[in-house]
């Protein structure tokens, strides 16, 4: 029998103060070698201001970034959306291989902190009070750091009550 809920989470990344800087930094360095390059003798300012402006714009794909959490059949699909119109799909994962899921500061994954997984944070990366933050453990290789809302977590507790706490 298939479970049928559909849950969907939207998340948003806090943009990293050195990703504004840096995008900030290009746009003036782009200004700066458009406005040389405006001149007859220095039409190669020109090349380089086309190219600081390539790298502003990927900068700037890269400063809004929102993370959407979809929970359909027994699977969280996670999702990276960059800028608001790029998508880029990170994974599917399976809840039956799910190890334990429960939140960052949890006593219950004490057991688990001491292993070496790779650990992908795909939350707001903000530590807030009340946590809201919440570890995936994933096949005994993966860290997941997600933050779903209570509907997503209730979605999850409801097909595996062993392996979701709440704290």
């Amino acid at each position: 029998m298939f479970d049928d809920t559909y849950v969907e989470c939207l998340v948003s990344r806090k943009p990293s103060v050195m990703m504004k800087f840096l995008y900030f930094l290009l746009l003036m360095i782009t200004i700066f070698f458009f406005m040389i390059g405006m001149s007859p003798h220095y039409m190669i300012m020109l090349a380089a201001a086309v190219g600081t402006g390539i790298l502003c714009y990927l900068t700037k794909m890269r400063t809004v970034v929102e993370f959407e959490y979809i929970y359909c059949d027994k699977e969280i699909s996670i999702d990276k959306i960059l800028n608001k119109s790029k998508r880029k799909k990170i994974g599917i994962f399976e809840i039956d291989k799910m190890e334990i899921f429960a939140p960052v500061n949890s006593y219950h994954l004490d057991d688990y902190r001491k292993r070496t997984v790779k650990e992908c944070d795909y939350s707001t990366a903000v530590a807030s009070q009340p946590e809201k933050r919440y570890a995936m453990y994933y096949n005994g290789k993966s860290k997941f750091i997600l933050e779903p809302s209570e509907e997503l977590i209730k979605a999850i507790k409801n097909v595996a009550p062993r392996k979701v706490f709440t704290d």
